[in-house]
């Protein structure tokens, strides 16, 4: 199956930026939820289809049949032992709320334009190499969307969803994108302070995702290398972007966010010090990045997969007026008493955002977070450019990149761009050298 890549002409920041879409950290059908989706019944209840049937689809799903009014039709997914593993544990879960016999269980790399052909709403939760064409499909198809982030792992891939998002907005479609903290109650009363003025003008964020890394999958005989790929997709640049993609980019979308506004240039370095060996694929362990606003304030980025290191995950910012320990809900301010924000409970930020996107579907509500998701995965993209080619990279050649790093077609037998070396390895950027943008 070919999946060629965008060939639309250069785009500035200019018109990016100018793209219209869903506000930045507004999440305001959440006080509506409840009220717009009690009355569903069974004759008016959305069906929807899982494209990705792994641990994040998995729960996604959940999430959308926690919601009245909703029930799982279709599952479709490269991988058998995925898709009966993840239907399982929902109908554990979800009892009749799970309605997929096997004809509407779609196995291998072309079933999900026949599961999304049965639903309403389409959750794409494959790795992300596979978004923007997925993307593209649930739009051509007219669905409403829920996709995972980050919505690709280079700069064709955020074009094509930049397009596809232009084209659900023509069509009056509702797009959700997993950059959950959007959704979620203390980012969004403490960031709003932010933008009231609270600490000022903003003129350095720090932004870090710092942990000890994921599971790894070992070959097995007899697999092509599109599958040892596909099973371990978190180590390979074209499926996952790379963990400043696939995990910083939840940081880094908070750093956008609290700025409103978008780098127009980064530089930055990083390397593989630990995680060294041939599992481990072709993606960095450490990354560290600085990016510049247009009025030249900086947002400082680290991101690391290093085990017994000092761990963070977390954002904070500071202004001419005072700073903000962004993830920790909290304000200090020259003349005005610290705030910090406090709730008796908040709704689960995963299911909020889930909420938000029946709601809009239900009341007709404009809503496409396709945009910012866009905007933030191209953030973490032309990081990762940054720090493979050990240059500074600018916003638009990132996003005009001609780089392509899916294969050429999908399929079982197609050849990787990234292929072992003799022992096992993969080949690795080499800053300085790595030609990345």
């Amino acid at each position: 199956m070919n999946q060629p890549a965008s060939q639309s002409s250069p785009i500035t920041r200019r018109n990016f930026l100018s793209s219209s879409g869903a506000v930045l950290g507004a999440a305001t059908l959440g006080s509506l939820a409840v009220d717009r989706l009690a009355f569903a019944q069974s004759s008016d209840t959305l069906k929807v289809a899982l494209i990705g049937c792994g641990g994040r689809g998995s729960g996604a799903a959940g999430q959308a049949l926690n919601v009245p009014g909703t029930k799982l039709v279709a599952m479709a997914d490269a991988f058998r032992d995925r898709l009966d593993g993840s239907l399982r544990n929902l109908k554990e879960a979800q009892g009749d709320k799970v309605d997929v016999p096997p004809d509407r269980q779609f196995v291998g790399l072309d079933g999900y334009k026949q599961a999304m052909a049965l639903a309403d709403v389409v959750i794409l939760a494959t790795p992300p190499g596979y978004r923007p064409f997925h993307f593209e499909e649930a739009v051509r198809q007219g669905k409403h969307i829920f996709m995972e982030k980050p919505v690709a792992t280079d700069g064709p891939g955020i074009r094509r969803v930049l397009a596809a998002a232009e084209e659900a907005k023509r069509k009056n479609l509702k797009v959700g994108v997993g950059l959950q903290r959007h959704h979620q109650a203390g980012y969004l009363e403490t960031i709003k302070r932010i933008h009231d003025g609270a600490i000022g003008d903003i003129h350095s964020i720090r932004v870090y995702w710092n942990d000890g890394g994921v599971w790894v999958n070992p070959r097995k005989e007899g697999q092509t290398e599109m599958e040892y790929q596909m099973r371990n997709w978190y180590y390979f640049v074209w499926l996952c972007g790379d963990h400043i993609c696939e995990q910083h980019i939840h940081n880094l979308d908070v750093g956008n966010w609290i700025k409103n506004a978008y780098p127009v240039s980064c530089h930055g370095m990083g390397g593989r010090q630990v995680r060294t060996s041939k599992e481990y694929g072709e993606i960095f362990d450490h990354h560290a990045v600085e990016y510049r606003f247009a009025d030249d304030s900086r947002m400082y980025s680290q991101c690391r997969h290093i085990r017994g290191a000092w761990s963070s995950v977390s954002e904070a910012c500071v202004g001419t007026k005072g700073s903000a320990d962004v993830s920790g809900y909290s304000i200090k301010a020259a003349g005005a008493d610290p705030w910090r924000f406090r709730a008796a409970k908040q709704v689960d930020p995963y299911q909020q955002e889930h909420i938000d996107l029946f709601a809009a579907i239900r009341a007709n509500t404009d809503y496409n977070e396709a945009f910012n998701g866009a905007k933030s995965t191209l953030t973490a993209i032309m990081g990762r450019m940054a720090t493979y080619s050990g240059k500074e990279v600018k916003w638009e050649d990132a996003l005009n990149s001609q780089i392509n790093l899916a294969p050429d077609r999908i399929a079982w037998d197609a050849t990787m761009k990234s292929l072992p070396l003799p022992d096992g390895s993969y080949p690795i950027a080499v800053p300085g050298k790595t030609i990345a943008v």
